[in-house]
């Protein structure tokens, strides 16, 4: 392809198609770096990109964010071009065998909760944890974690008043295998539903699958309804984890709507298991994981 979008940027391969619309590899003309750029089609829809775009500049510049290059409209589409990262945590879970250690797991655990603090530090939430939004980083940033896809991201703060909007009942927002219990309930979502969305993708890398992978059900109302059923009993789902696992969930569920979670508490269930439970030596397996996500 020979477009040229945002003045400097020649699309190359498509890599991907989101909701939000298709993804490229590009190339700066001018100094040859390769970037992602993503395209959206503009219609009348509220713009999932657009809202990315802001998300990215709001939370620029730290670790774990992506940079953001440029972002506009072009050609009549929405743009977004980013800087080029690494594979997602679901491509890595396959590349390793279907699963990660233990101790992969807790070292992207510990991370991953304090990229989620931040966001939430600027009055955000993501609102669509999964696997496939989290990303290492390209040469010499492999061992950094990044979070990604904030289209579905939202202020918890009333803009007018500046306190926490209050609870509500809504539709779900999301991917619902990693959706929180209230949001499945059709909760308005707070910190706690990330926190616990998050816990669901700390499952899937630690056993490859969620317990509610695989079900049926005639509509999409049912689904959500047989996987809340599944989700309503964290003694159940995180029985063949280690019970630090059972204590994270335990502690979301006891979150109010508009409590400020203990992130320093979570990470040190991790952390503490970390120490007492895995020694420093790895398997193949966590091998490659850990070369892509860290020093462990």
């Amino acid at each position: 392809m020979d477009r040229i979008v945002g003045g400097k940027y020649k699309l190359g391969r498509k890599t991907g198609v989101g909701s939000s619309g298709e993804v490229y590899e590009a190339t700066q003309i001018d100094t040859s770096e390769l970037v992602a750029v993503k395209i959206e089609k503009d219609d009348t829809r509220r713009s999932e990109l657009m809202v990315e775009a802001k998300m990215y500049n709001i939370l620029r510049g730290k670790s774990g964010i992506p940079k953001i290059m440029w972002s506009g409209m072009d050609q009549g589409d929405v743009i977004l071009v980013l800087e080029l990262l690494g594979p997602n945590l679901k491509e890595l879970v396959e590349l390793c065998g279907g699963e990660f250690t233990l101790k992969t797991v807790l070292i992207l655990a510990i991370r991953m909760i304090e990229i989620l603090e931040y966001v939430h530090s600027k009055g955000f939430l993501h609102r669509d944890m999964k696997p496939e939004n989290f990303v290492i980083g390209n040469h010499r940033r492999r061992g950094q974690i990044y979070i990604i896809d904030f289209g579905l991201a939202t202020s918890y703060l009333d803009p007018a008043t500046n306190c926490h909007i209050p609870c509500g009942k809504t539709t779900l927002t999301g991917t619902d295998l990693y959706a929180s219990l209230h949001a499945l309930l059709g909760n308005e979502q707070s910190r706690r539903d990330d926190l616990e969305s998050l816990g669901f993708v700390f499952m899937y890398l630690l056993k490859g699958r969620l317990p509610w992978q695989g079900l049926r059900a005639l509509s999409v109302e049912d689904m959500d309804s047989l996987i809340a059923d599944e989700k309503r009993s964290p003694e159940g789902f995180c029985k063949s984890l280690p019970p630090e696992f059972r204590s994270y969930f335990d502690y979301c569920r006891s979150l109010k709507f508009d409590q400020q979670p203990d992130y320093e508490f979570l990470k040190h269930l991790f952390l503490d298991l970390l120490d007492r439970r895995v020694s420093s030596s790895s398997d193949s397996k966590s091998k490659v994981a850990t070369s892509s996500i860290g020093n462990s």
